[in-house]
């Protein structure tokens, strides 16, 4: 059996899609996988590094920030599908399994017009146009929550939740996890993270503010994304309560050593969270796609499990906000109770068992 596993672009969708693929893997180990994804983008990195082929298309996404950027997409957008034709025809695939990103799209469309079983993950609250496109000619979609048939067609919705990566398996203890960053195990910490290119807005707040932590007698762990790395690094200075760094190897510790978590409200982010039940305030990236940051954000605020400060309100609100949660154990207590309830370890084997389930009916 062969399957194309098709998006990337960011690590919402790349880890996602290696998760189902592992999954598949683990289930059927003689099947065969090819990932599809576009030139440039981290997929092309990731998915080799992760053990599996990769073919990159000729793709960019549509440029909201500069329109004559978009000049050239038609033109890309032909090559991408004459690309698909000769990998459908050369791989011959029994299914392709689309996980969003701009490689998504034509690898889909291309096949659905073959009559090739196709699956979609939707990570988000709130699809993207694309999807909810190719939504109408899927053999199954799965989602995140309840509430998608607004977007997609009922009888093909299966909820599963979001696959997330496979770091929480064992579980470390939080003296452990601060000992990883140098940190006290008596002193309440605070994880802020802003992804791999950093929240600008948050960033900024958290260095305007960078006093705070030590006044309340609070630790700091602060993931900032490469381009405030260095501003990051001087606001710490001699301050042991800090941790900082661009990126964070080792996921589980920061998630493990925290009491609260400040974040963007990705798909995965808004998972993982999920998952390690940990209370957070999500400050929505406000230029994502339908802004669906929000949509996901407020899924889990709408069920008590979340708290949320508008990006553009992060200067004036997010420290008031972190204030009241900290002084409040109660409130503490019901957010962790409320997101655990929303956790999901194994979407990846549900989605998994159905796609093998699905084509085992053909």
């Amino acid at each position: 059996m062969k399957i194309i596993i098709a998006g990337g672009g960011t690590g919402g969708h790349i880890f996602p899609a290696l998760a189902i693929a592992n999954a598949l893997k683990n289930k059927v180990p003689e099947v065969e996988i090819l990932f599809v994804g576009a030139k440039g983008k981290m997929e092309m990195e990731k998915i080799p590094a992760a053990g599996y082929k990769i073919i990159g298309l000729d793709i960019a996404g549509y440029n909201r920030s500069s329109l004559i950027k978009n000049v050239a997409l038609p033109i890309k957008m032909v090559q991408s599908f004459l690309q698909v034709r000769k990998i459908l025809r050369a791989f011959k695939p029994d299914a392709v399994v689309g996980v969003g990103g701009y490689s998504s799209f034509p690898v889909l469309r291309s096949s659905q017009a073959r009559h090739i079983p196709t699956f979609i993950h939707e990570s988000n609250s709130l699809p993207g146009k694309s999807n909810i496109l190719l939504g109408k000619r899927a053999t199954e979609i799965f989602v995140p929550s309840d509430g998608m048939e607004k977007y997609f067609p009922a009888e093909k919705i299966m909820i599963t939740g979001n696959p997330v990566r496979n770091i929480f398996s064992q579980k470390i203890s939080k003296t452990e996890a601060l000992k990883f960053f140098g940190l006290k195990s008596d002193i309440k910490t605070v994880f802020v993270m802003g992804g791999s290119l950093g929240a600008k807005s948050i960033n900024e707040t958290i260095e305007e503010n960078i006093d705070f932590f030590k006044k309340n007698k609070l630790q700091l762990i602060w993931q900032t994304g490469k381009n405030f790395a260095s501003v990051a690094a001087k606001a710490k200075e001699e301050r042991m309560n800090i941790w900082t760094n661009a990126f964070i190897d080792k996921m589980e510790n920061a998630y493990a050593a925290a009491d609260i978590v400040i974040a963007r409200s990705g798909a995965m982010t808004v998972a993982e969270m999920c998952v390690v039940g940990k209370p957070a305030i999500f400050v929505p990236y406000p230029f994502a796609a339908e802004d669906h940051q929000t949509v996901n954000a407020m899924v889990l605020v709408n069920r008590k499990s979340a708290l949320l400060v508008p990006d553009a309100k992060a200067k004036t609100e997010l420290f008031p906000c972190l204030l009241q949660l900290l002084n409040d154990e109660t409130l503490l207590k019901e957010l962790e109770n409320n997101i655990l309830k929303l956790g999901n370890t194994n979407a990846d084997e549900i989605i998994a068992t159905e796609i093998f389930k699905k084509l085992n009916k053909k």
